[in-house]
């Protein structure tokens, strides 16, 4: 399948799958404009375009498609225009800038298809930050006309609003007041975490469906500058020259994202280094990674004339999309099983390459891009389970993939510790890939111990057997080779007799104790909050308030607070 022409929706047999690829050529509703070290995203949805029939996408609002175009368009900027250094988002429609996520699209949908698009739009604009703190890809809002719910959401991940005072534009987060649920993509979190909005300013905004207009806004600090029409433009101008002078980005010639290579059938999705391979009657998902097959670029003309073919960044590639691909079209798939294939040496010299050249833009975009799909496993409703068996390379960036998991299974061959699997541990273990805690994965693992963590600081490059490792705390279980497969067996079999939605909610909960950050709240809020109300009859019931939406008939309320 080509994902440069790939339908975002098609059919694959008897299932409909969704796809993540596209390219600007297949946009319907963003346009993509450089101009320099500025790029602008200008929102102009086409109504008739859904990614599924039964809604017209008016007033700007948008579905999933429209932020798979988003996130297509984020990654192009990020690697093909490295010498952007601002993005600046616009409305192609006036008195409109984004109303947010589309009403009939929400009502018609399951409850699954919600929550899994709250996720990727939740994932899209982390991600949208993201690049703001680490690669210096600074972002604006010019927001003229009126932002409302998902759509001030988008203004909220950026680094600045600035809004027209027309008298007419407004700010607003009226799910609440008009649908019955809360903004899915983090607003309340970023009104109060990020911009900090007081409470009890935030508590009017979140109930009043008719939204703040630009001085309120500005006072509230709801929005960052506002202008009246014929000086808005002259401020975008100040404003941007302001992000400018805050970034770093000074790339040479971009890399074009060419479309993946790729095949999806019934057994799975199979890429040049990643492979996911699903046993349905156990419903499994086996993500298997290749290790490179010979030592990755290693000067910087050679890792540029690599481009998307450049190992690292292709892994980041193949496995955003195979997770993105398991997770809206595998439901049923309830476990993941994460596995490594290769010469554990070329992944810590692979690791070496980026460490010792972190400094250049395609490698700290191929960074970048690596700590994100990192950080979309955590956030993944699945139970997570990697197997270290013969064959396995789960060193420094791989071992990464290890410690996302919920648990880490290690072959112990006490009669052949030559031909035994070994983890090896190296300075991508101590800081390169954060996860949204804010805090390494060891850290996180190890309860922010940090004589722990001085400890296998020390280990740094040392191969580790499962004796060790299981001493160390780096694996959960070593079952030898006598008993291995009973026991993986077992054991995945427990897994996929429990209930899912319990699993869901132990499994968020355990994967991120201690502090909290904006992130996690987010995210947390997500699965257990929004999940919870987007089921209850208030919402989605035949009188509910998502229902019955632009019907003219007012929400049936079951008053009892639960």
């Amino acid at each position: 399948m080509n994902a440069m022409t790939d339908p975002l929706l098609f059919r694959q047999g008897d299932r409909e799958l969704v796809s993540f690829a596209t390219h600007p050529s297949q946009y319907q509703h963003w346009t993509l404009s450089v101009e320099g070290d500025v790029a602008r995203l200008k929102l102009d949805i086409n109504e008739d375009g859904g990614i599924k029939p039964g809604y017209k996408l008016k007033l700007n609002s948008y579905d999933l498609g429209v932020d798979i175009e988003l996130h297509d368009a984020l990654n192009r900027i990020r690697f093909e225009h490295p010498a952007v250094k601002v993005v600046v988002f616009e409305s192609g429609k006036e008195k409109i800038w984004c109303s947010g996520a589309n009403i009939y699209m929400l009502g018609l949908s399951t409850h699954a298809w919600k929550v899994n698009f709250c996720k990727f739009t939740n994932e899209t604009r982390n991600g949208l930050e993201d690049s703001s703190r680490n690669e210096g890809l600074k972002s604006l809002a010019s927001v003229t006309g009126a932002c409302a719910g998902g759509g001030y959401e988008l203004a909220l991940a950026c680094d600045r609003i600035a809004m027209v005072d027309d008298r007419a534009s407004t700010v607003s987060l009226p799910e609440v007041p008009l649908l019955g649920v809360l903004p899915g993509t983090g607003g309340l979190t970023r009104v109060t975490d990020k911009r900090k909005v007081r409470r009890d300013l935030a508590d009017i905004f979140c109930t009043t469906s008719e939204g703040v207009r630009a001085d309120r806004a500005r006072d509230w600090k709801l929005i960052d500058a506002h202008a009246k029409p014929q000086q808005f433009p002259q401020l975008i101008e100040s404003e941007i020259a302001a992000l400018r002078a805050q970034s770093d980005r000074a790339g040479g010639p971009g890399v074009a994202l060419t479309p993946l290579e790729r095949t999806i059938d019934d057994e799975g999705y199979h890429y040049g280094v990643v492979d996911a391979r699903i046993d349905r009657a156990a419903r499994i998902a086996t993500i298997t990674v290749h290790a490179p097959k010979t030592a990755i670029e290693s000067t910087p003309e050679a890792i540029q004339a690599a481009g998307v073919d450049w190992w690292p960044l292709k892994l980041a590639r193949e496995l955003d999309d195979a997770i993105l691909n398991l997770r809206a079209n595998e439901l049923e798939i309830g476990t993941w099983v994460i596995k490594t294939r290769g010469d554990a040496n070329l992944v810590m010299r692979a690791d070496a390459v980026l460490e010792q050249h972190k400094a250049h833009w395609l490698v700290r975009e191929t960074l970048g891009a690596l700590r994100r799909t990192l950080a979309r496993i955590d956030v993944t409703s699945r139970s997570l389970i990697a197997l270290v068996d013969q064959g396995s390379c789960f060193a420094g960036t791989l071992y990464e993939l290890a410690l996302a998991c919920d648990r880490i299974y290690m072959l112990d061959l006490p009669d052949s510790p030559d031909a035994a699997p070994a983890l090896r541990l190296n300075n991508a273990n101590f800081g390169r890939y954060p996860e949204v805690n804010g805090l390494t994965r060891l850290s996180t693992r190890f309860n922010e111990d940090a004589q722990t963590i001085a400890q296998l600081q020390g280990l740094q490059d040392s191969a580790l057997r499962a004796d060790q490792a299981l001493a160390l705390g780096l694996v959960t279980l070593t079952p030898d080779d006598i008993d291995w497969e009973d026991e993986i067996r077992i054991m995945l079999e427990e897994r996929a007799s429990l209930s899912p939605d319990a699993l869901t909610g132990m499994e968020a909960s355990l994967r991120f104790p201690g502090k909290e950050t904006m992130e996690t709240r987010v995210f947390g809020r997500l699965s257990a909050w929004q999940n919870w109300i987007f089921i209850r009859p208030n919402a989605v019931g035949e009188e509910g308030a998502l229902k019955l939406f632009g019907t003219g008939k007012k929400a049936k309320f079951d008053w009892k607070r639960v």
